[in-house]
């Protein structure tokens, strides 16, 4: 694999039970802080014969308190039986691969490491004549500092979530890659996109998500949007570090990665092979030749369809799948803005220009095309009379409507409520933020029916899982960094830390706390953190936003009307008193 970055190695931490139990049955019973991806270390005075030991690890308790044995979904157990040797006093847990996980397209631990396995209960039978002495949890994660980002507010729900989503990107860096969790460990680049996000938000670290981003350059997957999401990812990946050198090693890479061969006369494009002109399938045969491109590529939308569910509708609210795709063409029309931008960052002038007329010609033939004038809102497809909140907000999300069409899209977007998947939930706050609508994104965040990360909470998770609940995917696992959208939704938009030009440079700070009365974090950057403090209490008519920034990032503070009007206001940045 081509790489312009090397990883640090991964970590192995040492972390004690949080409760320990002897059971009338004999068995040890352990508790965790969280569940981890790792094994068990235990230290015992040792004997003259070897000795069999039987251990239980998993993620979820069953209704007596004990580890679940038969757990739904592909949530986690595992019945381990190892042979402690005559005269060992230390014993390491070694997990049997998993055929599933272990397979060829499957990330493959470290042999130095060695395979490891999510739990965060651990049982061992005849605990009374082993003597033990000491149990850890090994867990394995990539380099990460706790204490470079933080966030607080007047909303409990909130910082749960944001726990959560928090634990769940440091947790699932185990494999040295983004993986989707630990059913496959493959990387997809839809999943891997939020990975980064959140990464980036929560630790200094770059290194890891440009790792991953050209591992799938190279390894990609069959979603037509996950395509897409690599453009995406390579801007972010220097949006946010400043770096170059990815851009111009994979620059061929990337601007096939726009899809921009699929397109027809009119510049919307099509995957389905029925639609590909002689020309059209020339120029994609290179890229599928060379593995750029999978050949097997088709329209995702959303995730599960509906084929997880017991009789179930699935993730993509209804939406009707047509040759000429409503969300496919939104993110077909992101993408070439993302690639006349990296154009220009490597000083490709000619292609710049190009691809940014380009994305306009497509994102007028959407809003032509695929717009229905008579609801206000935006179809599925060339030929559709319906309307899913997945065609209406990732239009929204990429800034692709008009702004005499915002008000009844964004209406239609909010009364779907979260009608789309855990994946989607980060496109559609990314959109309801973007577009002023941070009330209906923050009660969104802090729900508590079984679409929301409170549940993911309150089914004794410590990760986030792959789906909200095992009801919409009946094979789900708790352990899916692509459902922690929150671990940059709130750096980004509650906060409102962005970079405004590569490797933060310059900053904008731009917080929507919406009906939160108090809110604090710290956002890193390649400079240092960014720190936040705000307090909003529109019953005193108040407003305080405290902000400090590294030296080296000139910062803008933008701050909503609706803050200011009417309000007393005391704003400062780095101990000096701002006029917004």
């Amino acid at each position: 694999m081509i790489t312009t970055t090397q990883l640090a190695s991964l970590t192995e931490n040492s972390i004690q039970p949080v409760n320990k139990q002897c059971l009338s049955d004999g068995t040890l019973f352990l508790t965790f802080p969280r569940a981890a991806f790792g094994t068990l270390i235990l230290t015992l005075p040792p004997r003259d014969s070897d000795r069999m030991v039987v251990f239980h690890l998993g993620e979820k308790l069953d209704t007596t308190g004990r580890i679940d044995r038969t757990p739904p979904g592909t949530i986690r157990y595992r019945r381990i039986v190892q042979a402690i040797q005559a005269g060992q006093a230390a014993c390491r847990l070694c997990i049997p691969p998993d055929e599933r996980n272990t397979g060829p397209a499957a990330i493959k631990m470290p042999a130095e490491v060695g395979e490891v396995f999510p739990f965060r209960y651990a049982e061992i039978e005849d605990a009374n004549s082993l003597s033990i002495d000491s149990v850890h949890q090994i867990a394995v994660w990539y380099p990460f500092d706790d204490n470079a980002a933080h966030f607080e507010s007047s909303s409990d729900t909130l910082n749960a979530v944001w726990d959560i989503c928090k634990y769940t990107i440091k947790a699932t860096t185990f494999c040295g890659v983004y993986i989707d969790g630990d059913r496959e460990r493959i990387p997809y680049e839809g999943d891997a996109y939020i990975n980064q996000l959140g990464h980036y938000c929560v630790d200094h670290e770059y290194d890891f998500a440009r790792h991953s981003h050209e591992y799938m350059l190279q390894y990609p997957t069959w979603p037509t949007e996950w395509h897409l999401h690599s453009v995406m990812m390579a801007w972010a990946d220097y949006l946010y570090s400043g770096e170059t050198k990815s851009l111009h090693t994979f620059y061929d890479v990337l601007r096939a990665k726009t899809l921009i061969d699929f397109a027809r006369d009119d510049g919307l494009i099509s995957t389905y092979k029925d639609l590909r002109t002689p020309e059209m399938a020339d120029r994609l045969e290179a890229h599928f030749g060379n593995g750029i491109i999978k050949k097997n590529i088709r329209d995702l939308v959303d995730w599960p369809p509906g084929s997880f569910t017991d009789g179930g509708t699935g993730e993509r609210d209804n939406h009707e799948m047509l040759p000429v795709n409503t969300v496919v063409n939104a993110f077909h029309a992101h993408a070439l803005h993302m690639m006349a931008l990296i154009a220009k960052a490597v000083g490709k002038m000619n292609d710049h220009h190009f691809f940014e007329q380009q994305a306009k010609r497509v994102t007028s033939r959407i809003n032509a095309v695929l717009f229905d004038k008579a609801q206000g809102i935006y179809i599925d497809g060339e030929g559709s009379t319906h309307a899913s909140m997945h065609s209406n907000m990732f239009m929204l999300a990429f800034g692709l409507v008009p702004q005499d069409r915002k008000q009844s899209v964004l209406a239609f977007v909010k009364s779907r409520d979260m009608a789309c998947s855990v994946y989607g939930s980060q496109h559609l706050l990314d959109a309801l933020y973007a577009n002023g609508e941070a009330d209906h994104a923050l009660a969104l965040m802090t729900a508590k029916h079984d679409r929301s990360w409170w549940n993911m909470i309150q089914t004794g998770s410590t990760m986030t899982l792959e789906a909200w609940d095992l009801r919409y995917k009946n094979n789900l696992d708790w352990n899916h960094a692509w459902g922690a959208a929150p671990a940059n939704i709130i750096p980004r938009h509650v906060l409102g830390v962005q970079p405004l030009n590569p490797g933060f440079s310059e900053i904008i700070i731009n917080p929507q706390p919406a009906s939160l009365t108090y809110a604090k974090g710290k956002v890193p950057t390649p400079h240092g953190a960014v720190e936040v403090e705000l307090h909003n209490d529109a019953g005193k008519k108040t407003f305080e936003l405290h902000a400090k920034t590294p030296s080296k990032c000139t910062a803008h503070i933008r701050v909503a009307a609706r803050y200011l009007t009417d309000r007393n206001t005391n704003i400062t940045l780095n101990g000096k008193t701002v006029i917004v």
